[in-house]
């Protein structure tokens, strides 16, 4: 299990950005501002760092600073992702949004067997992403600006070429071995009905524009 949390609120200071972090395209649109590090979306590119190294279990944690003011049209990720052509992502937040159950008897592959980088991005996706791409992006206010502070990482790191064994408990308890962050509580299963409830404008589940034949996650249970 890795855990993605994203916050907007005051926390505890964290590490400089370059000690976990580097940027991985468009260098010029990167900037570090002492604690905070800036990407930048203008009309001739976005921009986006990685972390420096990959993890099999733990957690990630963040402050964001999302584009000001009309943002129609631009993407600010970050999240998680595995190498290859069988690689795994998904997104959580300490409030949950989102869920993926392990459905591996059903052949749906589950997030355990392979390390994962931690990656960030601001980019243009107004081809789909806002009303199926009726609304444009409005360079009249680039560049757009996301700002990010507060980088933790406290997982179990993976160097290149290493056994994944490390990280199975064997040797070494983990917190995240423990069965209370197995599964969701009471209180986060109705955060998590909360926010998809009041929150959630997309699920690729429904998307058939760019999902012609639905995920075979989707035809198992809504990818919560």
């Amino acid at each position: 299990m890795m855990v993605c949390v994203v916050s907007c609120g005051e926390a505890a200071p964290g590490a400089k950005f370059e000690e976990l972090y580097r940027s991985s395209w468009a260098m010029d649109h990167c900037v570090n501002d002492g604690e905070v590090t800036k990407l930048k979306l203008d009309n001739s590119s976005g921009a986006g760092f990685e972390s420096r190294s990959k993890y099999l279990f733990g957690k990630v944690s963040i402050q964001i600073k999302l584009v000001e003011g009309d943002s129609a049209g631009t993407v600010t990720a970050f999240y998680m992702s595995s190498e290859g052509s069988n690689h795994n992502e998904f997104i959580v937040d300490e409030t949950p949004i989102r869920v993926h159950k392990n459905l591996e008897d059903k052949g749906i592959p589950f997030a355990k067997d392979q390390a994962m980088g931690v990656y960030s991005s601001i980019w243009n996706a107004d081809d789909w992403a806002t009303q199926g791409g009726l609304v444009k992006t409005d360079w009249s206010h680039a560049p757009f600006i996301a700002s990010y502070k507060d980088f933790k990482i406290d997982a179990c790191e993976i160097p290149t070429g290493s056994d994944l064994s490390k990280c199975s408990g064997e040797e070494q308890r983990f917190w995240w071995d423990e069965p209370t962050v197995s599964e969701l509580s009471l209180h986060q299963n109705h955060q998590l009905i909360w926010v998809r409830a009041n929150h959630m404008i997309y699920d690729y589940c429904f998307d058939a524009a760019r999902f012609p034949v639905t995920p075979l996650e989707c035809q198992h249970h809504r990818h919560l």
